[in-house]
């Protein structure tokens, strides 16, 4: 494993989400989307289903660089086919179409603790389809 990966924390919740923190030590856009790359990977290795990302928003007012990034190569990434979806944290809600026919697939994610929070400093990451 890299030093990218050894640096990020890691952890799963009740939800049976698996949490990757690719902010907690202010890294640049290009390490953030480095550690993204190399999380993705290994998630697949582990036979991960889901994960939660967790890239901040922006709050100092320095403007949230890092979760423009993220979101725009998940983005990228839904529609080539690399990951089957991706749900960014203001719309992970019971009233997003999206958010609900994951529910629907993986009930365990309905306690996830960010669900219906509008988290802008999270993206939701579906690796495999139903």
């Amino acid at each position: 494993m890299g030093a990218a990966g050894s640096n990020v924390m890691r952890k799963k919740s009740r939800a049976q989400i698996k949490t990757i923190n690719i902010k907690h030590d202010l890294p640049t856009v290009h390490e953030a989307l480095s550690r993204l790359d190399h999380e993705l990977l290994l998630a697949r290795h582990e036979g991960i289903a889901v994960l939660k990302i967790v890239h901040g928003y922006g709050s100092s007012g320095i403007g949230g660089d890092i979760r423009v990034a993220v979101q725009k190569r998940l983005q990228e990434m839904a529609s080539t086919g690399q990951i089957h979806t991706c749900i960014y944290g203001e719309d992970w809600s019971k009233s997003d179409e999206a958010t609900w026919r994951l529910l629907q697939q993986r009930a365990e994610l309905r306690q996830d603790v960010d669900l219906g929070r509008r988290n802008q400093g999270i993206t939701i990451v579906a690796l495999v389809g139903p």
